[in-house]
């Protein structure tokens, strides 16, 4: 399915008439019928033209990502573009709505997207991006796209962004990995936390880092005395169980004509497998016509899997120039 030619034309002369320009940079997170987010506009003064939705990763939420999108935004300044952190179904504001209906797998959580769009009246986006769960998202969201899931007006992302994840089914290792071992450290304890220092401290005495251990606590809320979830676990759990059985190779093998797809390995991630690194490197060296979509490979040095904590500069350097194509 390819991009409808009049896309940045009068559809968006159209939206500019409807809903006038936006004079604030940044926006609260508010919930929809679908999902929650916050906006941050490059320039603030005039209507956007361009849009990209930013995707956490498992138990996260969109306000992680808004020092980067922050940054993204400005660097790609004074292009009129719409930074949309989103927070996924059973993650951060959204976890309070109570219409998103299991089945909590990655389709329904790449349908939510597509139903905030149609929500707000928005355009589709130019530019998806997702760290970790929400870069399979993301090429969920791509994959029903094309198949035309969503209906016949839809517009396909020109650019998908997936930051350091795997795009195939997760590979049984001899042991657990970090994730499936805080999500039973999690599941093991009381709904109701006594305190942030308590979870820290107890994460700390199983031999989690310190740095885990504290993002961990900071997902808290209060409720009453004690402190709860800023997210649905038993709905996070599940949605981690759809992250390692999806299989997104076809996708990378035959991307939808006009999309291309670009694939962030950090340098010091562990999640990277010999013959998964030389199976991306295959695919982004094949030649194709421009129409066709393709696939492209960037390695972040000095990151682990937490790539916009780690080496945020680094990772703009990456993406902020082949976005700044688009315009």
């Amino acid at each position: 399915m390819t991009r409808a030619p009049t896309r940045t034309g009068l559809r968006h002369f159209a939206n500019r008439l409807l809903h006038g320009p936006t004079p604030v940079r940044h926006h609260p997170s508010r919930s929809l019928q679908t999902l929650a987010f916050e906006e941050i506009k490059s320039s603030p003064e005039k209507p956007h033209e361009f849009t990209a939705f930013v995707l956490h990763g498992l138990l996260g939420c969109g306000r992680n990502w808004r020092s980067f999108s922050r940054s993204l935004a400005s660097s790609l300044s004074p292009a009129a573009w719409r930074m949309v952190m989103v927070d996924l179904r059973n993650h951060g504001k959204s976890a309070e709505i109570e219409g998103l209906l299991a089945p909590h797998n990655l389709e329904n959580a790449a349908k939510d997207l597509a139903n905030m769009v149609r929500a707000e009246g928005w355009d589709w986006p130019d530019v998806v991006i997702g760290h970790s769960m929400g870069g399979k998202i993301a090429m969920q969201f791509a994959q029903s796209c094309a198949n035309g899931d969503y209906g016949d007006n839809v517009s396909l992302p020109k650019q998908l962004w997936v930051l350091d994840s795997v795009p195939g089914k997760l590979i049984p290792r001899n042991e657990e990995g970090e994730v499936e071992k805080v999500l039973q450290i999690l599941q093991s304890l009381p709904s109701e936390i006594p305190s942030r220092k308590w979870l820290v401290d107890h994460m700390l005495k199983l031999g989690f880092s310190k740095s885990l251990s504290e993002w961990i606590g900071s997902n808290l809320k209060k409720s009453g005395e004690h402190e709860t979830w800023a997210f649905n676990l038993d709905g996070a759990v599940q949605m981690f169980s759809s992250y390692s059985e999806m299989d997104y190779w076809p996708l990378l093998e035959h991307p939808p004509n006009g999309m291309e797809i670009d694939i962030v390995r950090a340098e010091k991630s562990d999640r990277w497998d010999t013959d998964i690194i030389q199976q991306l490197e295959r695919l982004a060296s094949r030649r194709v016509d421009e129409t066709k979509g393709k696939v492209s490979v960037h390695v972040l040095p000095n990151a682990g899997h937490w790539v916009h904590v780690d080496n945020p500069k680094g990772l703009l350097e990456i993406v902020a120039p082949k976005i700044g194509t688009l315009v």
